[in-house]
């Protein structure tokens, strides 16, 4: 399953807002108001919502400033967040998220809306920094 968001324009260089989601911590900012849990581990953060069970996010790949992967930390669950980072200008970038995930039919179609949704919010929220 291949999910993306809508680009979004960030008020933020591209390096500066690079750095700023290499602080883990930082991506707190992003979550949804619904945000229920988030705790940062190293290179790593759970985090939960309501109704939903708590995920882990891995740093798996930095690609400086202009890309970072984070992945499901279980097994259980085969999926990756890519965080794609253009330059726009001096002091502006562009940001679009891609979700891919290996999902049986029926976990899909359960999934679907709410990571939409929840992929959106993080991109919405990152453009009001």
């Amino acid at each position: 399953m291949n999910l993306e968001t809508k680009k979004s324009v960030i008020n933020k260089s591209q390096k500066e807002f690079f750095e700023f989601l290499l602080d883990l911590n930082n991506f707190e900012q992003l979550m949804p108001e619904n945000n229920t849990k988030f705790e940062v581990d190293g290179d790593s953060f759970v985090f939960g919502l309501k109704g939903m069970p708590e995920i882990r996010l891995v740093t798996k790949e930095k690609q400086e400033f202009d890309k970072i992967v984070l992945g499901a930390a279980s097994s259980k669950l085969d999926f990756s967040l890519t965080v794609n980072i253009n330059t726009v200008s001096e002091n502006t970038c562009e940001t679009q998220l891609l979700f891919e995930g290996d999902f049986n039919p029926m976990m899909a179609m359960m999934v679907k809306g709410p990571l939409q949704k929840f992929i959106n919010t993080l991109t919405e929220n990152a453009s009001k920094l």
